[in-house]
């Protein structure tokens, strides 16, 4: 890579542990400044990748993967923030 190398971020949540759970929550950041490619054509409101491994088939790099970590006895049920968190990146030469 002999140009400007910037990143991209993208963070996908699931439904479970698994890299090819249902995708259930997505974020995008872009250091390219729309300068790189952009997501996948999807509809408003749906994830551009159903899973962690499509965007792995896509060229997406994994970073971090969910932590498996077990609820505290009696809060189950509780609404919290979404625990299957994966982050994604990839580098794009401009």
């Amino acid at each position: 890579m002999s140009g400007t190398v910037r990143q991209q971020v993208l963070y996908l949540w699931a439904s479970g542990s698994a890299l090819d759970s249902d995708t259930v929550g997505w974020a995008f950041h872009d250091g390219t400044a729309g300068a790189g490619p952009g997501l996948p054509p999807h509809a408003d409101g749906e994830a551009p990748y159903a899973s962690g491994e499509a965007a792995l088939h896509d060229g997406w790099m994994l970073l971090q993967s969910a932590q498996l970590v077990p609820p505290t006895p009696g809060t189950e049920h509780r609404n919290a923030y979404l625990e299957y968190e994966f982050v994604l990146e990839r580098r794009i030469e401009l």
